[in-house]
């Protein structure tokens, strides 16, 4: 009897373990989601668990993919998922973010050592749907990755790595895409991913640089080989898409002032005094936003090393 006794204290005790790692892994969780007014409404559950009238389910339906290829494996897994519809794509980000408000909103009332079982498996499930709605979005941009990776394969970088990379940083762009303005994510995924691949292509080009600058002869052969001095078509491009995604950045009055200032709507460039005019302010007043917006305009530009990207194509 006395050994039965002890064998029960013991499991009450091993419980309590597992139960005291269970919350320590909880707290420790970091949880990151994407702010948005719509989660403190009456109603916001209902905006967050209510698909679109639209909405066409499965997703996984078959996707005829381009003819005359012949597509890898991987390539043609891709085309198993259609992409999402604008309303689609805004319901599966409130839901993933809301899922993720809701367990941090939850956690942040609980005590960190009395959390009960219940209450840390209700918060655990909440996050594991948010990744599982996570995914779904990722899966249906996939096709995204690829089809701007092959714009920048080179000599240092395959189309295997890019693709991998340019994955991760879909991933990341997923969590840090904020639905609530209401724009495609494809259009701030394509901005993201494009800044990642200019960083790799430079750091490429650097360690080229680096290994050819240690053998005269290849450095001449390399001198011999340099590329023309005028950016391709595919390259301005490249960067239009760039600087449009820095003007959006902008707020309204100062992205018109820098679109009026420089002639970028196809009209000659105005000046301060007819800005001034126009706008119902003194020319100085147009001088200090377009001042403002040039510095935000060159943070962008040196965020995405668009200066040494630039070099490197010349």
């Amino acid at each position: 009897m006395i050994a039965l006794s002890r064998s029960s204290r013991r499991k009450p005790s091993a419980a309590k373990g597992a139960l005291k790692e269970r919350r320590e892994r909880l707290f420790a969780r970091t949880i990151d989601f994407i702010p948005c007014g719509e989660f403190r409404r009456k109603n916001a559950e209902a905006l967050a668990t209510t698909p679109p009238e639209s909405a066409a389910i499965p997703l996984d339906r078959d996707v005829e993919p381009p003819s005359g290829r012949d597509l890898s494996p991987y390539l043609a897994s891709l085309y198993q998922t259609r992409l999402l519809t604008k309303d689609e794509e805004q319901y599966y980000f409130r839901r993933m973010n809301w899922l993720k408000f809701r367990a941090a909103a939850a956690r942040g009332r609980l005590d960190r050592s009395r959390a009960s079982l219940r209450q840390i498996e209700e918060i655990e499930g909440w996050l594991a749907e948010a990744e599982t709605v996570k995914s779904i979005i990722i899966t249906a941009n996939l096709r995204l990755v690829v089809s701007i990776a092959k714009k920048f394969v080179d000599a240092s970088n395959s189309f295997d790595d890019l693709v991998s990379d340019g994955n991760l940083a879909l991933m990341r762009a997923v969590e840090k895409f904020n639905f609530a303005l209401g724009n495609r994510f494809s259009t701030y995924a394509t901005y993201a991913i494009q800044r990642h691949f200019f960083r790799m292509s430079h750091r490429g080009r650097q360690q080229r640089t680096r290994f050819v600058a240690g053998d005269e002869a290849l450095k001449d052969r390399a001198s011999d080989s340099a590329p023309t001095e005028y950016c391709s078509a595919e390259q301005i491009g490249l960067l239009k898409h760039l600087f449009s995604g820095f003007l959006r950045e902008l707020e309204p009055r100062e992205r018109q002032i820098v679109v009026a200032r420089f002639g970028f709507d196809g009209r000659p460039p105005r000046t301060f005094r007819e800005l001034g005019t126009s706008l119902g302010v003194c020319k100085e007043r147009i001088r200090q936003i377009q001042t403002r917006a040039m510095d935000k305009l060159r943070s962008l530009a040196a965020e995405a090393r668009l200066e040494q990207t630039v070099g490197d194509w010349l």
